[in-house]
């Protein structure tokens, strides 16, 4: 009677203390483990045991984690202000270090991807904002990797989402666009008139050599003309005459 009085409470206490020891983990978590404030290892995926009240845990997360960065407002290289979000995407890859290296690496990392987009896109002019994302992007990466490597994190990737600028920007830069097209179509245009002028410099130097094939030449334009059937032409008879004529005694010759 006496021992059935002390079984029960043993076992309840066995119980209780089985079910703080005995911990389960999910495959994508690790735990870091404290034994008397020191460090005493990671445990993990699966079931494991700790000794209660003297051990102490930190569930770490290993899977790839998404930060939204906010909208930051940057001045860029060339004094443009531009409003540029972000998508910051990176993993835990030494629990210890993410527990004993920094206070909370979830807003540490965050707020480390908010200065580091300000600091490169405010190195970089608007042009290359706008048009070299993926070199940015590697950029932001670089550094963000290397200064979260301490931390025990790895950053995987980084996109940069929007670029928005103010209506008074746009304005400008469609105007620049449209002047460099004006631009291209002048010179091309331009270039257009010489390589003609080139060619009628040489058709010039032949008929100077050969005086003739110009007036052939007049007949073939005459020729050309009377297909369209919509103009009158008024030319020198006796000239064309000849001409004709001289075609003629060449053909039957």
């Amino acid at each position: 009677m006496v021992l059935e009085q002390f079984i029960i409470p043993v076992a309840v206490i066995v119980v209780l203390i089985l079910s703080k020891a005995i911990k389960i983990v999910n495959e994508y978590e690790r735990v870091v483990i404290f034994r008397l404030g020191r460090l005493s290892g990671v445990k993990g995926p699966g079931l494991f045991l700790i000794i209660p009240v003297i051990d102490t845990v930190v569930k770490i997360d290993l899977r790839v984690v998404t930060i939204d960065v906010p909208k930051q407002a940057v001045i860029t290289k060339d004094n443009v202000t531009v409003s540029v979000d972000a998508v910051v995407y990176y993993q835990v890859i030494e629990p210890s270090k993410a527990v004993n290296e920094v206070e909370n690496y979830k807003y540490a990392t965050s707020t480390l991807s908010q200065t580091t987009l300000r600091d490169v896109i405010g190195q970089i002019e608007l042009d290359d904002v706008l048009s070299k994302r993926d070199q940015i992007n590697l950029k932001i990466q670089e550094l963000l990797d290397i200064s979260t490597d301490p931390w025990g994190i790895k950053v995987t990737s980084v996109t940069i989402r929007d670029v928005s600028i103010d209506d008074t920007m746009l304005r400008a830069i469609a105007k620049q666009a449209e002047a460099e097209r004006e631009k291209r179509a002048r010179i091309i245009l331009a270039d257009g008139e010489f390589i003609a002028a080139e060619k009628m410099k040489d058709a010039a130097r032949l008929y100077e050599e050969v005086p003739v094939t110009i007036k052939l030449r007049e007949l073939q334009t005459l020729a050309e003309i009377a297909r369209e059937k919509n103009m009158i032409v008024v030319t020198t008879t006796t000239e064309v005459g000849q001409i004709a004529a001289m075609s003629k005694a060449f053909a039957n010759k």
